[in-house]
Parts: C-alpha cells; structure tokens; sequence
C-alpha cells in the first residue's frame, strides 16, 4: 500500500527506514531522498513508524537522562 502518494513511498518502504534511520517520518522521508510535498500522509507515517519501532522494541525517540548529581563525601 502507498503511504505517500506524492512520493511514491510504500509502507514497506516507509517499515525498513523506521528500523534503519532515526527521526520522525519526516526525517525518514527525506532521508529516502523525498521529502514531504503535500503533507497529508504525515500523521499515517508517524503511525506506522511508531507501530514498527515498538514492535522491534526499538525507542521510537532516544531520549537522554537527565545527569544525577553526584555526593562526594
């Protein structure tokens, strides 16, 4: 099925780049080297992209811990 008309991309297309590049749907789109046009398909993308990297159990977003303060004694 095409997720992104305007682009051409297939939701395989769109399931590989989830598993194999960081970033939003967005990021994934323009790092297939299409970036959104019309932007109509964004919210579906981010839907499948989310739905792809839980169930790899990959984070769909990194996010850092904030630094503990350390005691020193």
């Amino acid at each position: 099925m095409y997720v992104c008309i305007c682009n051409a991309i297939r939701e395989t297309d769109l399931r590989k780049a989830a598993m194999t590049c960081r970033g939003d749907a967005e990021a994934l789109y323009v790092g297939m080297g299409r970036p959104p046009q019309c932007r109509q398909c964004i919210e579906e993308a981010e839907e499948i992209v989310e739905e792809e990297r839980s169930s790899s159990l990959l984070p769909a977003i990194i996010k850092k811990e904030p630094a503990r303060p350390s005691f020193h004694a």
